[in-house]
This record gives C-alpha cells, structure tokens and sequence, in this order.
C-alpha cells in the first residue's frame, strides 16, 4: 500500500505565448520602407498615406519619411490613422 497519497494531475498550468501586438515605431520616429508601424486585431488604426495594411491588418510603411498619427472624419465616425511624412531631403531631391 502507498505510504502517501498521490497528488492526481492539474487541469490548470498552461498558458499561452504572448502574440506582440502594439505599436511597435511611434510618432516622430524614422521608418524605412517595410518597417512595421503597428501589429493589431481589426482596424483600431487605419492605414493613410505611405502606409499599406497586410492581412492580419499589421500596419507597414510603403516608403521611408516619419510617423504621423492623426484622427479624421466626423464625431460619429472618427478614426485614427497613420501616415508617413516623406523626409524633407527627400522633397528637396524630388523637386530637382
């Protein structure tokens, strides 16, 4: 016979990875074309202009500049966007 009982097995004791959602470059940082900008669930920002949405709705920049959060349209439909400022070197060697 057992001199002890037995412990029996857990139904708790697991726990899953942690999936890195968040803004991952903030605004008035430098991003290069294809950085990251925001990894999300759903459309809590929305892509504007030099930014792309992938199909897990991760925010990517499409050229390089600077972040630019900003919010647009009316009270009831209000939504944050994110754009890319190109840089002012770059304008310069455009315009010439």
């Amino acid at each position: 016979m057992a001199h002890k009982k037995g412990q029996g097995s857990i139904k708790n004791g697991r726990d899953s990875n942690a999936q890195r959602r968040g803004v991952k470059i903030y605004g008035g940082q430098v991003v290069r074309a294809g950085n990251i900008i925001v990894r999300q669930v759903g459309s809590t920002f929305w892509a504007g202009e030099g930014v792309s949405r992938g199909r897990d709705f991760t925010l990517f920049a499409t050229r390089d500049g600077v972040v630019r959060f900003h919010k647009s349209g009316s009270k009831a439909q209000r939504r944050s966007y994110i754009s890319v400022d190109a840089v002012a070197q770059e304008l310069e060697a455009a315009a010439e």
